[in-house]
């Protein structure tokens, strides 16, 4: 009898499900072009977005200053990304939400530019959940986010690419997005390693990665950090930024 329970052990031992890998970054090629891709479980992982040091309410503005921000905790970013547009004094071009707090309102109307290209999209954050949500679509459910970023254009809508793509566009910049699995459990941030198109771009998330919702955050100004590959980017002052949060004596992914 105890044989037969040993085996029965090992036996459901090996079909358990192995723990989710942790949130990590590495190389993708599509259509022979390169990409960086950060995945998180928005179910086990810590994912937020930053703008202000709360103790002087000054933007953030880089991803050291977030990781001097979280040292006080104990902790750090196992990567950060741009996470949506912003005014010259780094505030957010539409809705933000940062620990439950409105700090921006939604815009829902058509308007200049990459963000009011309609439709875009809300990238909320939830406490085991994450979604790409069309902006109009958003207005309607009204979703409880614990965190929340409006940029835009979408990339994917419900598995089509956003209207006014064009194949052959020779709108070429450095750009990087998010993109949401059905359940809201997987987040893909992505960022390219060259500058291509929208069309491009957004068919890596539907073709490549699956995603059905998938939302563009910047182009140009797109910056990645990710420690795991020995990568921070350098540039002119950020207005809101994504990140996933781990324990400071983790080891980077």
């Amino acid at each position: 009898m105890t044989r037969v329970l040993s085996r029965v052990c090992a036996l459901a031992l090996l079909l358990a499900p192995l723990p989710a890998a942790a949130a990590s970054c590495r190389a993708i090629t599509f259509e022979g072009a390169g990409y960086t891709l950060c995945e998180a479980d928005a179910a086990r992982d810590d994912i937020r977005l930053f703008l202000n040091d709360p103790a002087s309410d000054a933007p953030l503005g880089s991803f050291s200053n977030i990781d001097r921000l979280l040292a006080r905790d104990g902790k750090r970013l196992a990567f950060a990304m741009n996470a949506g547009m912003y005014h010259a004094d780094r505030s957010p071009v539409g809705l933000y939400t940062e620990n439950g707090e409105r700090r921006a309102p939604l815009v829902t109307s058509a308007g200049p530019g990459n963000f009011g290209m309609l439709p875009n999209g809300v990238f909320c954050i939830s406490a085991t959940r994450a979604h790409v949500i069309e902006s109009r679509r958003f207005a309607r459910q009204a979703p409880a986010c614990r965190f929340a970023t409006q940029s835009g254009p979408m990339l994917v809508i419900d598995g089509a690419l956003h209207p006014r793509f064009l194949k052959d566009s020779d709108s070429l910049y450095i750009r990087n997005g998010v993109g949401t699995s059905a359940d809201g459990h997987r987040v893909w941030f992505l960022i390219s390693d060259a500058p291509v198109n929208f069309h491009r771009f957004a068919r890596v998330f539907r073709d490549h990665l699956g995603a059905r919702q998938a939302l563009y955050l910047d182009g140009n100004v797109s910056r990645l950090h990710a420690p795991g590959l020995g990568r921070s980017d350098l540039g002119f002052p950020l207005g809101p930024m994504v990140g996933v949060v781990v324990d400071a004596g983790a080891a980077p992914e």
